[in-house]
Order: structure tokens, then C-alpha cells, then sequence
């Protein structure tokens, strides 16, 4: 962590300037670009830290976005991973490991009467969304606004709520160019909290939806969460018109609680996603569900892929989920955040500074306003200049969290070990005390 707060990023700014000649933005992923001259590009990581290539260390809440629920180089889940490295890789042919994997997730997800491997959340979504169409005989689908559910084409959609006019509801647009046209009657959406909107919609339209797509804690919207009576509601009219509830667990699962999501508010989903935490960083998903619908696959549904269970994967989820299954991990993560947000909210409260959280204490939001959203219109009708002076201020410190004040702040279990908390605390309270005194002065 620079000691004066203030970075130097020269070698990452060199290096940018080579990676875009041989990469698009520099980077492999459209989210890891913040900029020429802010874009970061990491040495290596260890426990809930980071050091930049230009030997920037960084208490790091970002995570990869959720997936080091432990932490960084996990001794343990490395150990697992080195031994799966053992066996082989890829086949084209299945192991015995994937059983015992999977029945723990069945055992730690009731929803999850079956469970099939993929490699990353948009892919267990494709494969969650193809199985609920062919088992509903239906095409379209309903995605709950300002949820995220990957970047495949059926759901690279958003209702443009910021140029609302005068229609009954906001126009859906394409995320994305390159997103085919004919794909935009298929994604009909609907606001989180609302049970009458829904039902309006389903009314309207249940012939051709057979799919609700729904994360209940938004994981790229602040971790805006659902009423519990609403997801109750959304389970109950989904039964009613014929529609497959899928709840996108990506981030939330084994991360909220050992049964995700699901667990936290007492329901099942028909069909339920999983990626990030199940491997600690490692490359896995699953699509699980209900025995009836999982059974298409094979029986008229295509589902696979080459490095599906790779051996190295497959051997740090068994390892990670026997560790959030049988450890107080979870417990320890959650704590963190706890305690993380009261010395917030307490450096906050000194200064007068309105502000909420949102979420889950091992995934939380952190809003400038005295009452949390509970919908994504709240929060795009929210003042965020604050969070988004404030983050930039954290790195030069020393404290990474994510730019873009919708993504939640990620806990894991190794943050709890060192004096992560004091420093971030340490640099939280000046990084305030900076931006208040800079937006003084843009005003005056």
C-alpha cells in the first residue's frame, strides 16, 4: 500500500500501451478497461490483497467480482487444484469426482435435485434459459431491470428507464452491438418489488414467456435485494401461467449463505445458476434444478462442452464447498462485512454524510442516501457523484473497490486474517474527508 496515498502506475501505463496493439482496450474482458491511464494490471494476489505489477499493494473488495471467497491463492484449494492437476485435465470423459461434487450441491441447495458442470456463468445461464424453453414449449422470457445474467444474446438486453416517455412501458434495447435484432420480442422486463407488475405482464403475455429470469440481490446493481414477499409471489404466479422461475445465483450462491440465496429467504427455484465462489476463483459453473426439467438434458436438450469439469476445477470446487459447507467461513466473511460497515457508517454518521447499505454483509452496497433502493429505477434516480469521487480516492490509497458505484463490495475469508480492516477504515476516512473537499470546491 503506497505510504504517502499517492500511486504511481508507469508500468501499467507502458503496458497498456503494448497490450493495445495486441488486444482490444488492452485487456480480455470489456470491465477490466478503467482507462489509458488508470487500466490496472496485477502482479500477483494473495489472500484479500493484490500488488499491481508497479508494486501498488491493494486491499482488494472486487474479488475478481465475487469469486475469491476465501481468498486469493487458498493454500488449501490449491492443494486440491495441484492434485486435480494430477489427473489429467480434460477427457472427453467423465470422472467420478463429478458425482461427489454434485451431490454436495444437492445436499447444500435443495433446489438442486440435479446438477449439470459448466465453465462460467453465462454458460449455465444459456443452459438454464435453453432447458426452461424446452420444457415450456415457449420463447420468450422475463428479466427483472437492472439484473445481469452474462453476455450471450438472449439476455444482453435493458429497458431504457432513462428515456421512458410516454409509453406504458420503458423501450428495451440492445446491450450490445452485434445483438440480433429478432431476439428483442423474446425479452420482456419488469421492475424488482412489484408482484402486480408481474402479474400484469405474465397475464398479458404467459402464452409465449417460459422463463423468469431473476437475481433476488442484484449483484451488479448495488446488491439491491428483493422483499421476501415478493419473491414468494413471483414462485407462486410463475406456478400459475406455466412459467420456470430461474434464479441466477451466480454470485450469490455458496457466498450469502451455504444454501445462497435461496436459502436466505425459504424458497426453491425450478432452475437455478451457479459460478464465482463455488470455486474460489477457479473456472466452474452449474446449472441445477428440478429432476423433471434437468432430465431434457440428453432427452432432446444438448448440453456440454470440452473443458466442462476440467480436473483442475472440478478439484477446488469440491475443496471450496467442503470448506463454505462444513467450516465457519461463512460466518467469518459476514462478520467482516459487519463490522466493515459500521466503521463506514460510523466515519459517515461524524461527518453527516446520509448513506445506506444494501445487500448481504459478504456482498454489500454502499449508497449515499439515508433509505437503500429497492428497485434499479431507485437507484438510477439516485445522486451517486459521491461514490464515484470517492472510489478513485480509495485506490490512490491503497483500498480497491470498484469504480462503478452498481458493483457490491466482495468479502472473503482472508480479509479477516490480517489488518485489512483497519487499514481500509484508516483510508476510507480520508478518502470521505479528500471528496468532500473536492466536490466543496467544483460547487463553489
Amino acid at each position: 500500500m503506497p505510504a504517502s496515498g499517492k500511486r504511481k502506475l508507469t508500468r501499467s501505463n507502458a503496458h497498456f500501451k503494448k497490450a493495445i496493439t495486441a488486444l482490444p482496450l488492452g485487456v480480455s474482458s470489456n470491465f477490466r478497461f478503467w482507462g489509458e491511464d488508470k487500466t490496472i494490471y496485477v502482479d500477483h494476489g494473495r489472500g484479500g490483497r493484490i500488488q499491481d505489477i508497479d508494486g501498488n499493494e491493494y486491499v482488494d473488495y472486487r474479488m475478481g467480482y465475487g469469486p475469491g471467497i476465501l481468498g486469493y491463492a487458498d493454500p488449501r484449494v490449491d492443494k486440491a487444484a495441484r492434485e486435480g492437476m494430477e489427473v489429467g485435465g480434460v477427457f472427453a470423459l467423465s470422472t467420478e469426482l463429478e458425482y461427489d461434487v454434485a451431490k454436495r450441491i444437492s445436499r447444500m441447495v435443495p433446489a438442486a435435485e440435479l446438477v449439470r458442470f459448466s465453465n462460467s456463468g453465462t454458460e449455465a445461464v444459456m443452459a438454464a434459459l435453453r432447458l426452461a424453453r424446452a420444457f415450456t414449449g415457449k420463447d420468450s422470457h422475463v428479466i427483472v431491470e437492472g439484473g445481469y445474467h452474462g453476455i450471450f444474446d438472449s439476455v444482453l438486453w435493458y429497458a431504457d428507464i432513462e428515456e421512458w416517455g410516454d409509453q406504458d412501458q420503458p423501450p428495451v434495447e440492445a446491450d450490445s452491438d452485434g445483438v440480433p435484432g429478432v431476439l428483442k420480442p423474446l425479452a420482456h422486463f419488469t421492475p424488482l418489488n412489484d408482484a402486480n407488475h408481474l402479474e400484469d405482464l405474465l397475464k398479458q403475455h404467459h402464452r409465449s414467456i417460459g422463463a423468469f429470469l431473476i437475481e433476488p440481490m442484484m449483484g451488479n446493481c448495488c446488491s439491491i435485494t428483493a422483499e421476501r414477499n415478493y419473491v414468494l409471489a413471483a414462485r407462486e404466479l410463475c406456478h400459475k401461467y406455466g412459467v420456470i422461475m430461474i434464479v441466477d445465483e451466480v454470485k450469490t450462491g455458496f457466498r450469502v449463505a451455504r444454501g445462497g440465496v435461496q436459502e436466505l429467504m425459504g424458497f426453491k427455484a425450478d432452475l437455478c445458476t451457479f459460478a464465482k465462489a463455488m470455486g474460489n476463483g477457479y473456472p466452474i459453473s452449474a446449472v441445477a434444478g428440478r429432476e423433471d426439467i434437468m432430465r431434457q438434458v440428453g432427452n432432446g436438450v444438448v448440453h456440454g462442452g470440452t473443458y466442462t469439469c476440467h480436473s483442475v476445477s472440478l478439484a477446488a470446487a469440491e475443496c471450496t464447498l467442503q470448506i463454505i459447507e462444513e467450516t465457519d467461513a461463512l460466518e467469518t466473511i459476514a462478520d467482516y462485512g459487519e463490522r466493515l460497515q459500521q466503521g463506514m457508517s460510523k466515519i459517515l454518521g461524524n461527518r453527516q454524510i446520509d448513506h445506506s447499505f444494501v445487500g448481504h454483509p459478504s456482498m454489500g452496497g454502499l449508497f449515499f442516501h439515508e433509505q437503500a433502493p429497492s428497485t434499479y429505477r431507485d437507484w438510477l434516480d439516485s445522486d451517486y457523484t459521491f461514490y464515484d469521487a470517492m472510489a478513485p480516492e480509495l485506490h490512490e490509497l491503497g483500498v480497491l473497490c470498484e469504480p462503478d458505484s452498481r458493483e457490491p463490495w466482495f468479502i472473503c475469508e482472508a480479509h479477516a486474517a490480517d489488518d485489512s480492516l483497519e487499514l481500509t477504515l484508516d483510508a476510507f476516512e480520508i478518502a470521505v474527508d479528500v471528496t468532500t473537499e473536492k466536490l466543496k470546491r467544483n460547487v463553489a
